[in-house]
């Protein structure tokens, strides 16, 4: 069981977060973890329906390596991560896996780990955020940071998809940036390190965190974490609260689907594609239909029917083709930190 007098005392909990091309730093950091490690790690990487990670650093790490399970209590000296389709919370000694709302189009999300981190260990959790695209993770380590905890981050020059890193370092105060290959051995250093103060949590952390947990369900006037804006939640279609965190912006709607601003445009992006895609096929099959019908009643001679339907074909034809050209126009192009932009007569994120 964890030790009390060493979870006093010391920084002893590590919670990792990861997204694309950080599974090989992870493997790297955990590799160099030493095997008396004074703390207990989280781990939280976007992942699909079936994951195989815990199989995989348990291979790399010299610590036993664990899929999280809920209500189940952590030992110090043990990595554990979170399964898919759950985020992983802590609280109390144990480990909570909950289906709560999606933030940043993920489930298991960093955020929700590194809230809940900072709000039951304080200073005594090291967060660290590794590569990965959008922003993810940003506002979890400044929940960290609030209550007296460390924030530790990849180098960008040394990640694949830098953009998780370099949102950090934009609204994060981070206290250490270096390559995958050296931060092992510091979180070895640190965990050894006594913890500072604790400073209370931030009301907006623990009702985010809650929200996670499936503790909060409602987005009450007293509760609301900030002002109404004009924009719907990609996920629910419901409305979204605007957030100022600090000089970053953030989204939440009354369910608790939470989203940087990155996010929203990511799935807007991908919604309106969507949109284009299904007119398309639409008005497709509207010409398609309207040309059989012109042709059935040419075969009945009856061309004052035919004629008609034979206009709406060309009608919704010449609008397929404009929604054609529309798709076409999307140039895709790969940017620095490995999103995907499409440019046309404006400019949109599409991953």
């Amino acid at each position: 069981m964890l030790n009390r007098k060493i979870a006093e005392r010391n920084r002893y909990i590590i919670a990792i977060g990861a997204s694309a091309g950080g599974i090989e730093p992870l493997k790297q950091i955990v590799s160099n973890l030493p095997a008396d490690l004074p703390a207990a790690v989280f781990v939280v990487v976007h992942v699909g329906q079936v994951s195989y990670l815990g199989e995989i650093l348990d291979r790399a790490a010299a610590l036993k390596t664990s899929v999280a399970e809920n209500g189940v209590a952590f030992k110090t000296g043990n990595i554990y991560v979170a399964p898919p389709g759950f985020h992983l919370l802590l609280h109390d000694d144990h480990m909570m896996l909950r289906r709560g709302p999606r933030e940043n189009l993920a489930r298991p999300a960093i955020d929700p780990l590194f809230r809940s981190a900072a709000l039951s260990y304080g200073a005594s959790v090291i967060g660290v955020l590794l590569s990965g695209s959008l922003s993810d993770g940003t506002a979890g380590l400044r929940a960290i940071k609030a209550v007296g905890g460390l924030a530790v981050v990849q180098h960008p020059n040394d990640t694949l998809v830098p953009a998780m890193v370099e949102s950090a370092l934009h609204y994060v105060e981070v206290d250490h940036c270096l390559p995958a290959a050296k931060i092992g051995a510091l979180l070895g250093r640190l965990a050894a390190e006594p913890a500072g103060e604790t400073l209370p949590a931030p009301p907006s952390v623990r009702l985010e965190a809650a929200v996670a947990a499936q503790e909060h369900s409602t987005m009450k006037k007293e509760d609301r974490l900030g002002e109404l804006s004009v924009f719907t939640c990609p996920e629910c279609h419901g409305p979204l609260w605007e957030i100022e965190d600090g000089d970053m912006l953030r989204y939440r709607c009354h369910t608790g689907h939470a989203f940087t601003g990155d996010a929203v445009m990511e799935a807007q992006a991908v919604e309106a594609d969507e949109i284009l895609w299904s007119l398309l096929r639409s008005h497709q099959q509207r010409a398609e239909f309207a040309r059989r019908m012109a042709e059935r009643e040419r075969t009945r001679d009856r061309s004052a029917l035919a004629s008609e339907y034979g206009r709406r074909a060309k009608d919704y034809e010449a609008d397929a083709a404009v929604i054609e050209r529309i798709l076409e126009s999307r140039r895709v192009q790969v940017t620095d930190d490995g999103s995907v932009s499409a440019q046309g007569n404006g400019e949109e994120d599409t991953n």
